[in-house]
């Protein structure tokens, strides 16, 4: 994908917060910390459109990000953060669940999941619900960087396993720090804006079939 313009839109808690409807929207799914604003901001080479944390839980509202006036990345917020109190999990959770249930422009869902662990009863739960309710399954494998060839191998088979994911094709092991398939993630992003019927010309590089770094 060739980027020639990227933005924050809004930050939202409530439907009335959302930017209109219009382009077609890919949401990033995730544990807290497992480096959904990183897969942004290498995505599009750029350091601080999407704010990173370390301090996991901090994301509590959905970012809508403008990419190209074609699409838009949707951050959600992270789950699964022990310190955050029960009543604001519940809080987010209802954030979530209202968006991607009731937003008719989202046409794909990416599940991050750390891939130096295997994947817990939160990922499972929320693979599951992107397969019962149409979406095709897209696993990014973060922090690929930190194992080894065999060790990324051997992880690929126990999240395909765990989250019950039909082709370990759809698994990507990802590394912002390395910039590990980049190009990758781009292909599975432009085939979900290609079925959605989005005019792609003059921002799709012509290259060689792309291949994943195992």
């Amino acid at each position: 994908m060739i980027i020639k313009k990227t933005e924050i839109l809004i930050t939202a808690a409530r439907p009335d917060q959302y930017p209109e409807s219009g382009p077609v929207e890919i949401a990033l799914a995730g544990r807290s910390n497992v480096g959904k604003s990183s897969l942004v901001n290498t995505l599009i080479n750029r350091k601080n459109l999407a704010r990173t944390s370390g301090q996991p839980g901090k994301t509590q509202t959905l970012n809508f990000y403008n990419i190209n006036d074609l699409f838009r990345f949707v951050d959600l917020p992270g789950y699964g953060y022990a310190r955050v109190s029960k009543s604001a999990r519940a809080k987010w959770a209802q954030m979530i669940d209202t968006y991607i249930t009731g937003r008719e422009t989202l046409k794909e869902v990416f599940l991050l999941v750390d891939m130096r662990h295997k994947p817990n009863e939160q990922d499972t739960a929320m693979y599951k619900w992107m397969i019962d309710s149409g979406f095709t399954g897209y696993v990014i494998a973060t922090k690929a960087d930190k194992l080894s060839r065999n060790e990324r191998a051997k992880s690929v088979g126990v999240i395909a396993k765990q989250l019950g994911v039909p082709d370990k094709k759809l698994i990507m092991p990802f590394s912002a720090t390395k910039k590990m398939n980049i190009e990758l993630v781009w292909k599975a992003i432009e085939g979900i804006l290609i079925k959605a019927e989005v005019d792609l010309e003059g921002y799709i590089r012509d290259d060689k079939p792309v291949k994943a770094e195992k």
